[in-house]
């Protein structure tokens, strides 16, 4: 059919309607974080990284029933996708520190009780981990006295941290002046109650811990492991993937009800690995296994809402094999990049066997890697390696901000700050 000149007119009548509706669909990085020229947003948009657009990677799978959980927790600690107005007050923080005062708020170190006080003072620490010795002849009013002075001595407010994972590892509990007994194993409560009993013993844990002034606990242990044999099997749950899964998510979404910060640990999976405090530990298993089973309980723990995820210093060859996983940057890209993690990545101890006979400025290659908060007992001399390095130019002072800024949020999140 031949056109008229009214065919014409309606045309252009109807051709700005039209080119209106175009030019809508930015990128989701630039709408969620309102600033598109960040590094998180950017590796969010652009698919020619390789861990994100490998064909042949094997991506992990999110079940229907658990999606929903994903919008209502995950990055709740991200700098750049968490709440707005903690990643605005945490930026204002920023602003108004020192780099000293930077770096040591990325230092999670064992406590030194006796210059406590002065350790704060000089070096600014992010926060203290507690253990066995410190509650050891102590009472609970001491302890709380002694957290109180502490936080008091801060300019900003200390991660108080403690490994109270029950069973084998019970730094508090331990003692009659706190517990009249050790909290159990999660393997033996499970078998004295199912999931009921876990969900208790981690409210009245959280409220134990709260008690005394503790607001991190380093838990829980996403490792699997159902032979007796492994060194890490009466630590862990003690069952398969997806039993696991569901321990680590009934664990964290009650610590996220408690306001007590939580802690995965050992990405990337500590499977039969033998003890990396006194060596180092080699795991050889084929990248598949750790996508389709080790991988899960952290994956489920990160929808959940998990605070920070604790890095082995297993060698894991699949990954990486000529570092330890908390000096890895792959192991690190598989975290926040495969498993969308975007909370507090912390080290194991920097003084554990397994790295300190490698280097005397691990601290320096875990901030390269990609951690954000170090876990030290030696930080009078990681902390000035640090700062030297960022000096020396050697690391960026950017990647410290982007590290602060996580560990702020975290702070927020828990009250500390107001």
């Amino acid at each position: 059919m031949k056109p008229n000149k009214y065919m014409f007119f309606f045309v252009f009548l109807l051709l700005p309607l039209l080119l209106s509706g175009c030019g809508r669909h930015y990128p989701d990085y630039i709408s969620q974080s309102g600033s598109p020229g960040t590094e998180e947003s950017k590796t969010a948009a652009n698919e020619t990284d390789d861990h994100i657009a490998d064909p042949t990677e094997p991506t992990i799978h999110i079940s229907t029933t658990e999606s929903s959980a994903i919008e209502d927790t995950a990055g709740q600690t991200d700098s750049s996708h968490g709440s707005d107005s903690y990643n605005a007050k945490a930026g204002e923080l920023l602003l108004s520190m020192s780099l000293e005062e930077k770096v040591g708020q990325m230092f999670f170190v064992r406590l030194r009780k006796a210059s406590a006080l002065q350790d704060i003072e000089k070096y600014h620490l992010g926060g203290y981990i507690l253990f066995g010795d410190d509650f050891k002849d102590e009472t609970q009013t001491g302890i709380q006295d002694f957290i109180k002075s502490c936080q008091n001595a801060s300019s900003i407010p200390l991660l108080m941290g403690v490994d109270e994972e029950g069973g084998t590892v019970c730094r508090i509990s331990k003692y009659a002046a706190f517990r009249s007994e050790p909290f159990k194993s999660p393997q033996d409560l499970y078998k004295q109650g199912g999931f009921e009993a876990i969900q208790a013993d981690t409210k009245e844990k959280a409220a134990f811990l709260l008690g005394l002034g503790i607001n991190v606990n380093l838990a829980p242990v996403c490792d699997i492991s159902v032979n007796p044999d492994d060194f890490i099997n009466r630590r862990s749950f003690g069952r398969e993937a997806r039993e696991t899964s569901d321990y680590v998510r009934t664990v964290v979404r009650e610590m996220e009800k408690a306001g007590i910060g939580s802690t995965l640990k050992h990405f990337p999976g500590y499977g039969s690995n033998g003890d990396t405090h006194t060596g180092s530990a080699v795991d050889t298993r084929d990248y598949q296994q750790f996508v389709q089973s080790d991988f899960l309980p952290f994956e489920a723990g990160i929808k959940a809402g998990a605070d920070s995820v604790l890095v082995s210093h297993n060698i894991v060859t699949s990954m990486d094999e000529k570092h330890p996983a908390s000096l890895s940057r792959v192991v690190h890209d598989k975290l926040r990049e495969s498993l969308n993690f975007k909370g507090v990545i912390m080290t194991d101890d920097l003084s554990m066997d397994a790295i300190k006979n490698s280097t005397s400025e691990a601290a320096v290659l875990a901030i390269d890697a990609g951690n954000d908060l170090l876990v030290a007992t030696d930080f009078d001399v990681q902390i000035p390696a640090v700062l030297d390095a960022i000096n020396k130019g050697t690391l960026k002072e950017e990647q410290i901000d982007t590290s602060v800024i996580r560990i702020l949020v975290w702070k927020l999140k828990l009250g500390l700050l107001q």
